[in-house]
Parts: structure tokens; C-alpha cells; sequence
């Protein structure tokens, strides 16, 4: 479909679209943003090649989207306070940044709605950014499942990552990005399973491997088998999308409705992206 000169393509199954005919750092007019908007809440990611971004341009562009989001354990940018550089080195060997299923900051009271990766420096292989659909996931589970989720609470928590015993606690030197860790990190935060997208209304599963440790009220080994077949369910190949990167594509993603993750395969290559979050919603059922 067209809007002003925005051209919108989908991708299969309506998950994810690619935008066309539009340069961010000119088209600043309210239509464009607004059918941005549009587009994210009802594909879910948006890849947008050819642009022409700075870290100010990505820090404009995204003040026009909407409220910055926090970032609790990554530094900025000099200069740049909402943008971060999702950087690494050809010679790191720590692990990488994002590299299992999550949606950014799902442990916070209220998560980013949305993340803006612009990519800078683009490896030849691997570093892919993979995505499922965790509302098309949520809405191909029997009604007894679905009825069974609608009053569960998932348990929420950064300690896996952040936490002074977690993943990047381990970091060795060769770490370029500004990550911290911290004991603020053991706290937890209780979100629905089932969660409504404010815009569209559909529903998804508000649940990712990294931050949702547990269902409350559920016994531990009930509360496993349940978070398992879940997190089967929703990244299945059915509800998958895999995104191979160009340099100077902008990638729009909405955490209220997918999940990701960062793939590797590019040792001996630097991989460079710049990062902004937008403020969501407290999450309801």
C-alpha cells in the first residue's frame, strides 16, 4: 500500500514489512511518522533500507516517534544521551550482545514499546537479527490454553544478564560496549502472560527465555514445564522471521508483540549499530 511516498511491502504471513520510498533524515512530516506508527503495531517489525543516519538523526527521528525509553544497563553514546552503540569488535571474545530469545527490558515496570537499530558497519556473514511472532504464537493455542494463560502473572528479572552473578558479570577486557551490571538487577517485576497491544488489540505471549524466570503461583517444576513448551511454541519455524543485515538499514521492532535475538557467525569482523528505545505502557492482560 502507499501512503504520501511511503510504500509498505509485507513480509509472509503479514509478519514484519519493509518500507520504501522514504528518507527519515528529510520526510519529517506528521503523515510519515503516523503511518510508521501504524505500520509497526500491525507487522510487528519494520526494515527500512537506504537511510542516511547519524546518532543524531537516529536521536531525532526517534523523539518524533514518541517518549525515549530507559536503558538501566547500557551507557550512551558521548553527546548522545538516548542513543547507544551496539558495538563489537573483530577481536572480542566475550559473548554476544542479545544473542538469546528476549524482548528488550521486559523486567522493567514499563518496558520500551519499541527499539530503533540503525546498522553503521555491517559484517558479510552472520549477525542476523532474528524475530518470532508471539502473536500469531499466542493465537494458534487451543482455547483451554488460552483461557489457562489469561490469569497467569510471569516473573520477570535482569538477574540472568545484569545481576552481579549474571552473563556479562563474566566480561573479560576485549568487551567494547558500555554494559553494567548490577545488584538492582535481582529485583523482579510481574507482567500478564497474555498481554493486549494497545493499538491493535490483538494479543500476544508476554513471556521471553532470558527475563521470565517463573509463573507466579505456579509450583517451580509446573512453572518449568509450562515456560517450556511456551517458549517452543513461540519460536517455532511457523512464526520465525530472520532478517540478514545491509549497512544504512534501520530496523524498527515492537517488544509488545515479538521477540528477538542477535545471531553470531561473523568472528574476525566489527559489527556496529546505533540503538534508541521508545517508552511504552505498563503492560495489561
Amino acid at each position: 500500500m502507499m501512503v504520501s511516498s511511503l510504500t509498505i511491502e509485507p513480509c509472509n504471513n503479514n509478519f514484519g514489512a519493509v518500507l520504501r520510498d522514504i528518507q527519515l533524515h528529510k520526510d519529517s512530516s506528521d503523515t510519515v511518522t503516523e503511518s510508521i506508527r501504524k505500520a509497526l503495531g500491525s507487522y510487528g517489525f519494520l526494515i527500512i533500507p537506504d537511510q542516511s543516519l547519524n546518532p543524531e538523526g537516529l536521536e531525532v527521528l526517534a523523539a518524533r516517534m514518541g517518549e525515549f525509553g530507559v536503558e538501566p544497563y547500557l551507557g550512551s553514546m558521548d553527546g548522545y544521551r538516548h542513543i547507544v552503540e551496539v558495538r563489537r569488535e573483530a577481536s572480542e571474545t566475550t559473548p554476544i550482545f542479545g544473542s538469546q530469545w528476549h524482548s528488550d527490558w521486559s523486567f522493567q515496570d514499563i518496558p520500551p514499546a519499541a527499539t530503533m537499530l540503525y546498522g553503521v558497519e555491517v559484517p558479510p556473514i552472520g549477525g542476523d537479527t532474528v524475530f518470532a511472532d508471539s502473536m500469531r504464537a499466542f493465537e494458534h493455542l487451543s482455547p483451554k490454553m488460552t483461557k489457562l494463560l489469561s490469569d497467569l502473572q510471569g516473573v520477570h528479572t535482569a538477574a540472568p544478564s545484569y545481576g552481579l552473578k549474571g552473563l556479562f558479570a563474566k566480561d573479560d577486557s576485549s568487551r567494547s560496549m558500555k554494559i553494567k551490571v548490577s545488584a538492582e538487577a535481582e529485583k523482579t517485576q510481574r507482567h500478564p502472560i497474555v498481554r493486549k497491544h494497545p493499538d491493535t488489540g490483538r494479543c500476544s505471549l508476554y513471556i521471553n527465555h532470558v527475563y521470565t524466570t517463573a509463573i507466579e503461583g505456579l509450583d517451580p517444576d509446573e512453572s518449568k514445564e509450562l515456560l517450556a513448551f511456551l517458549f517452543r511454541h513461540m519460536t517455532q519455524a511457523a512464526f520465525r522471521f530472520r532478517h540478514r543485515w545491509e549497512p544504512k538499514t534501520l530496523l524498527i521492532w515492537d517488544n509488545r508483540s515479538v521477540i528477538h535475538y542477535a545471531d553470531g557467525g561473523y568472528e574476525g569482523y566489527r559489527r556496529l549499530m546505533y540503538r534508541a528505545t521508545l517508552k511504552g505502557e505498563r503492560p495489561l492482560a
